[in-house]
């Protein structure tokens, strides 16, 4: 059985709708962040990185969502959650996914991690005033340029658009409105009504 270890609100609920969306055999277990949980020998002694997602395989402990997601796209090949059969469209994945760990999700962290790049809390709150715009700016970039419709990647639902959903669940505390891309809205929309999606929702409260 593969073992997710997970925080509330964090980007593993890409992690954890991939492995609904599989039927894989797993277990989801929280990290107590709230008690600093992943800041101690236990759970360093999983992701020394002292964050989640993790992923506990048979051969290991896999850790970073886009290397989850593909990891999981390639063990269930049958649930087609990745164009597996075609090089191409795969790096296309991949590089949406990239960018929402690298970009997205960094402009997204700039609002509550200021402490992670500067010093002064003159330093944070300029970073806290930037997320809005940089936040939007990426999403005008995902609308246009990226999403092929009507899923991340075209006809066939992906673990894309499990990682986009992570995503959208932090905009509004970001002050960012879906709605304003209505493509992107769409797609949300959609996903809202999956069962594996459901049943990871009601999992987790919600």
């Amino acid at each position: 059985m593969l073992k997710l270890y997970y925080g509330p609100g964090t980007v593993a609920i890409a992690s954890h709708l991939a492995l609904a969306e599989a039927g894989a055999d797993y277990e989801a277990i929280e990290v107590d962040f709230a008690n600093a949980a992943q800041t101690k020998p236990d759970y360093l002694a999983i992701n020394p990185k002292g964050r989640v997602p993790a992923l506990v395989t048979e051969r290991g402990i896999l850790t970073e969502t886009p290397a989850i997601l593909l990891y999981i796209a390639q063990r269930y090949p049958e649930k087609n959650l990745a164009p597996l059969d075609d090089i191409h469209r795969l790096a296309e994945m991949q590089a949406f996914n990239s960018y929402l760990c690298s970009t997205v999700h960094v402009n997204h962290a700039h609002r509550m991690r200021g402490p992670r790049w500067a010093s002064e809390e003159s330093s944070f709150e300029d970073m806290r005033r930037k997320v809005k715009g940089n936040m939007e700016a990426c999403l005008t970039l995902i609308q246009s340029d990226m999403y092929k419709g009507p899923w991340i990647m075209g006809e066939t639902f992906t673990v894309a658009d499990c990682y986009f959903f992570a995503i959208y669940r932090w905009l509004e505390g970001d002050k960012v409105d879906i709605n304003d891309y209505p493509k992107l809205a769409d797609l949300i929309k959609r996903m809202q009504e999956r069962p594996a999606v459901k049943r990871v929702l009601a999992e987790l409260g919600g």
